[in-house]
């Protein structure tokens, strides 16, 4: 008990710091380089030093001086660490979206980095609204095919995460769960394909597995790039192919579907990016977000240098 007061004293501690000494922008100075939009994931914010605040600064001081705008849902921490938990993406993407098209510096294209939940949540920003133009997407353990299972969640009680996990087990198809669990709206039960697809308030729409929209096929394949990272020991994210945007074979939760044969590679125009060269497939050693500064200025910084 003594231990989960400690870690919920040093979230509010860091909300707290994250708001007085961190902004949701950065950098601006060099205009040589296309901005940077940031989405984080569930249980974060946008802007904490130990987390994205990180690597806003980690990023302005790799590619001297681009302006960073790491996406805050609301108008404090609070709320913006609520929204990774209870406000529906559909509702999260419209605001980014009009955020985003009122902000000037990103009007001539920008690069999107999603972390975890925020991946999928900046694919849809992609497909749904291309102005400003999206140039490469990279995905840090996007859950592109959705979830099977939840053990653990950051920064909750363990009660709390495992109540999470039997709602979504027995209920997460239903209208009230839907509208006020985020991750239900991208829960994908493989055996049950059918409620999945008409019961998925987001991630049913944006891959297409519902009613079949040539803009989003449009708009996606107007990517330079898809990059999507793949953590290989994540303990998070079940199964963890989804974020390369694999999943079960319908009817069990064992095997993997090869992804060229996946409904999602054509219905979401994703066979032509592969033909195109646009799809990148990453693999990390470590668990969930578990990446290095080193690693990433190797691998990311030089994407967001290119012309």
């Amino acid at each position: 008990m003594r231990c989960k007061i400690v870690l919920w004293l040093l979230l509010i501690v860091g909300l707290i710091l994250g708001y007085i000494w961190w902004k949701p922008t950065a950098g601006g100075t060099n205009a040589d380089v296309l901005p940077v939009v940031l989405w984080h994931g569930m249980g974060d914010t946008c802007c904490v030093p130990f987390s994205l605040g990180g690597i806003m600064s980690l990023i302005v001081d790799q590619t001297k001086g681009a302006y960073v705008r790491s996406l805050e849902i609301g108008g404090n921490p609070v709320m913006d660490w609520e929204s990774g938990f209870f406000i529906h993406p559909n509702e999260q993407v419209e605001f980014v979206c009009k955020q985003l098209l009122m902000d000037e510096r990103l009007a001539k294209g920008y690069n999107a980095i999603g972390f975890s939940q925020g991946g999928q949540f900046l694919r849809a920003v992609a497909q749904r609204c291309p102005t400003p133009p999206m140039r490469n997407l990279i995905t840090f353990g996007g859950q592109h095919q959705g979830v099977f299972g939840l053990p653990m969640c950051p920064t909750l009680s363990e009660s709390a995460c495992d109540y999470i996990s039997r709602l979504l087990n027995r209920a997460a198809y239903t209208e009230e769960v839907q509208r006020n669990l985020v991750q239900a709206t991208y829960w994908h039960d493989p055996i049950m394909e059918n409620s999945y697809r008409l019961g998925s308030t987001f991630l049913a729409d944006i891959n297409n597995e519902l009613y079949f929209n040539e803009f989003y096929i449009e708009n996606l394949n107007k990517l330079k790039r898809f990059v999507m990272v793949k953590f290989l020991n994540d303990t998070i994210v079940q199964p963890k192919e989804s974020q390369w945007f694999q999943y079960y074979t319908t009817g069990q939760d064992k095997v993997i579907q090869p992804f060229n044969e996946s409904k999602v590679y054509q219905d979401l125009g994703l066979d032509q990016m592969d033909k195109d060269g646009k799809l990148i497939f990453v693999g990390v050693e470590g668990d969930h977000l578990a990446i290095s500064k080193e690693w990433f200025i190797k691998n990311i910084v030089p994407l967001l240098l290119e012309k």
